[in-house]
């Protein structure tokens, strides 16, 4: 049995103050977004007469519906090619000992130490040429190749723990490899498939350099870049801002309630490898 002693209480009192500390923010983004554009009262405090104006004014003038919707198409489509590619790319990259593999292996592993900011330009001159600036599919290209590398190491690390066994009595029944993979390996990655999914599906939903830079002229806005729009030259609607952050939170967040299962498995067990 475990007594109560004072480095108890002081660990509990850090966590109190450090949890404390990373709620402070969440407080005023719900303080500021319940609270009138007039409201005089300390900011803060907690209003005594929360107004829903915000949300309404928020969701009609940043035309958040349209930029939800973008948002959200750009969302899955990235991260169902990622899981689909990243899976298949790291399927061999564990079975195979061969030198091009390790040397594959790496190439990937260097994506994750270069800086994005270098390919900034030269990737804006691309999607210029190929005539996709202003279209969802210069965000969803460059969401899927920047978040390649990290998702591969973890499919890679994940899939080097995993016994071949059930591969190799597949192939003995006469299975094909793509077959083996899709039908028993990729079933079995499952736990970090999740992980995959709710890492990459916040990545990219809360993107907003990208979305930024290819969309900012055209009516194909992300909910990012929408908001973004409550900031004028001499002022921002922080009321107006934070209302719209709020929007913006509650699909990832209903996302991450429906996957946070595979979300522990995957932290769990994937990260191992």
């Amino acid at each position: 049995m475990h007594r109560y002693t004072w480095r108890t209480g002081v660990l509990e009192a850090v966590m109190i103050l450090v949890g404390a500390i990373f709620m402070f923010p969440l407080y005023i983004l719900v303080t500021l977004a319940f609270k009138a554009p007039g409201d005089q009262t300390n900011k803060l405090l907690p209003t005594v007469d929360p107004t829903f104006d915000n949300f309404t004014q928020a969701w009609q003038s940043g035309a958040l519906g349209g930029a939800l919707m973008n948002s959200a198409l750009v969302t899955i489509v990235s991260v169902t090619a990622i899981v689909l590619f990243s899976a298949a790319a790291a399927y061999p990259l564990s079975r195979v000992g061969a030198h091009w593999s390790k040397f594959t292996y790496f190439g990937f592993l260097a994506g994750l130490l270069l800086p994005a900011q270098l390919a900034l330009l030269p990737l804006y001159q691309t999607m210029r040429d190929l005539g996709l600036l202003g279209s969802l599919w210069s965000v969803i290209i460059v969401s899927v190749g920047s978040s390649m590398p990290f998702s591969v190491f973890l499919y890679c690390g994940f899939l080097r723990a995993l016994p071949p066994d059930y591969e190799e009595a597949a192939s003995l029944d006469g299975a094909s490899a793509f077959r083996a993979f899709w039908s028993i390996v990729f079933p079995l990655v499952r736990p970090i498939t999740g992980t995959v999914i709710i890492l990459n599906a916040v990545a990219i939903w809360n993107e907003f350099l990208t979305p930024l830079l290819y969309l900012s002229n055209s009516s194909h806005k992300t909910i990012t870049v929408a908001i973004n729009g409550f900031v004028g030259q001499y002022g921002a609607q922080w009321n107006l801002i934070f209302a719209g952050i709020l929007i913006s939170i509650l699909p990832i967040l209903l996302a991450y309630f429906l996957l946070q299962k595979y979300i522990v498995q995957g932290f769990a067990s994937g990260l191992k490898g």
